[in-house]
């Protein structure tokens, strides 16, 4: 097979485990982020390293929500209220002007546990409903004779081990589409600074909280909505999975 015209980068918000689960933070959320290869490469970084020179003055800086919302590390420049606001309003804008179609899967882990005598891992069951829906999107772009590269962030070796076989396993055909050859995964270390993982990063947080509080101002996730898959309007099943 030659390489197709996309990749996909993927990140989550949450964990994973069924035990103790915090009130606070009872979803856990998987996305995928697609990104046509050309406007990644021309479009996306460039505008990530201008950010990044702008406000450090170097592109060493990663892009992780957590540290930008509690303004930890690199990010306590924004303890500053008018460095916060100028960085908010590129942030947003940056965000706002991404090339990117959005593929997200959000468990319930509270109805899950509930539901279910022996609950299955939140991680699994997100991920197979995101390459299902991967897969019709990529059918439908005419990618399917064609290599998609799911790009990872390494988290240590027995996770990403375990991660691999579950991903081998939905692509051999446990999932209901089919067989699923057209798709690779590679992990990548954090290190390697990857702007695709940070948008992906960006992504799964607010996606989480949507669906943990619907009715909450939440302006991360209204800038990224019309970007998730759709269909007639609607997001729900087609481009946002929420389970049970």
């Amino acid at each position: 097979m030659s390489y197709g015209d996309f990749i996909v980068y993927i990140d989550e918000s949450g964990d994973h485990g069924m035990n103790n689960i915090n009130p606070e933070t009872p979803v856990f959320a998987l996305a995928f982020c697609i990104f046509p290869k050309d406007a990644y490469r021309l479009e996306v970084v460039p505008r990530a390293q201008e950010l990044k020179f702008e406000f450090w003055g170097h592109d060493c800086v990663i892009l992780h929500g957590h540290e930008i919302r509690k303004a930890r590390g690199d990010f306590n420049i924004l303890l500053n209220s008018d460095v916060r606001g100028r960085f908010m309003d590129h942030m947003n804008s940056f965000m706002d002007a991404l090339p990117v179609t959005i593929i997200a899967a959000a468990i319930d882990k509270v109805k899950h546990k509930a539901k279910y005598a022996f609950p299955r891992n939140p991680y699994e069951i997100a991920l197979a409903f995101c390459m299902e829906r991967l897969q019709f999107w990529l059918k439908e772009h005419g990618q399917l004779d064609l290599v998609t590269h799911l790009i990872v962030e390494k988290r240590g070796k027995p996770e990403d081990d375990a991660l691999e076989l579950e991903f081998r396993r939905i692509v051999d055909g446990a999932n209901k589409t089919g067989k699923m050859p057209n798709l690779e995964i590679r992990f990548m270390d954090k290190k390697h600074n990857s702007t695709g993982l940070q948008v992906a990063d960006l992504v799964a947080y607010p996606i989480a909280r949507h669906v943990i509080k619907p009715d909450q101002p939440n302006r991360a996730y209204d800038l990224i909505e019309g970007k998730i898959r759709s269909r007639g309007g609607s997001i729900h099943g087609y481009g946002l999975k929420v389970f049970p």
